[in-house]
């Protein structure tokens, strides 16, 4: 199943806007528009000549901003060997789970559960694949509905950072590794969408994979819901440090990687 981007370029004008507690009027004066204009822009109306004063303002990449609005961004297609992705409904979108395995023991780990375990469980039948291990990126609860039954049925162990803790799942401190086979998983603090939002690096893969959460999308990152500032600092301190080739395996929309994202992101290009 092909996975649209989970926002468009007024989802980024907006984010960027809450984030900073910008309001239309203050945008409007300091990019030289009128604040009918910014309403336009964050409301979803693309004008360009509007579009390239505004970005800078809020800390935007004009061109990044431009092709998303223009439907000239959107990632290749990525397959990796032992990674397999889930998409489940909940309310009026979709939530990314995650599974990763090594091929020689058949251990695997999953990363958040979504709305439905169904197909994750299903998979792990259908393969021959013992889940080891459940790690929650955050705790909202798009990402973990299902946790009672994948433990249940699994009898893994689920684990939280303990910034954010939950019940049913075990809290430790950032930095701790798992290993499953030749794989190793690395935790590290991305937090700003929520306070303890991890964002797990698997390597042993062909290529480093990264499970994000919602700390950032394809062309986009989650709402800073807890600090806006962190989101940017940890963001780029852990997930933007990863090589260009890194996998990374959004919370929700497509596939994307760290080079990709440091061409075509606005927050971040």
């Amino acid at each position: 199943m092909s996975i649209p981007q989970e926002d468009t370029f007024a989802d980024v004008v907006s984010k960027a806007m809450r984030g900073q507690l910008q309001t239309d009027v203050m945008v409007a004066a300091a990019a030289g528009s009128s604040v009918e204009q910014v309403v336009a822009l964050r409301t979803g109306h693309w004008d360009a000549a509007v579009g390239e004063k505004v970005a800078p303002v809020l800390g935007l990449h004009p061109g990044a901003l431009q092709a998303l609005a223009e439907g000239r961004s959107a990632p290749p297609a990525l397959g990796i060997s032992g990674l397999e992705g889930f998409s489940t409904h909940f309310d009026d979108m979709l939530v990314n789970s995650y599974l990763v395995w090594d091929s020689s023991t058949r251990e695997a780990a999953a990363f958040d559960t979504g709305s439905d375990a169904g197909p994750m469980l299903d998979f792990l039948h259908s393969h021959g694949l013992t889940l080891k291990v459940i790690l929650l990126t955050h705790t909202h609860g798009d990402h973990v509905f299902e946790l009672d039954r994948l433990s249940e049925k699994t009898g893994a162990p689920a684990f939280v950072n303990q910034l954010e803790p939950l019940p049913g799942a075990d809290s430790f401190e950032t930095g701790r590794q798992w290993t499953l086979g030749g794989l190793r998983i690395t935790s590290h603090l991305t937090c700003g969408h929520s306070r303890g939002g991890t964002t797990y690096v698997v390597h042993g893969l062909e290529r480093p994979v990264a499970i994000v959460g919602d700390a950032l999308f394809a062309g986009s990152m989650g709402g800073a819901k807890v600090s806006y500032e962190d989101a940017l600092r940890t963001n780029r301190e852990v997930i933007f440090s990863l090589p260009t080739e890194a996998v990374l395996c959004p919370g929700h929309g497509p596939l994307t990687s760290v080079g990709w994202e440091k061409q075509w992101n606005p927050f971040f290009a």
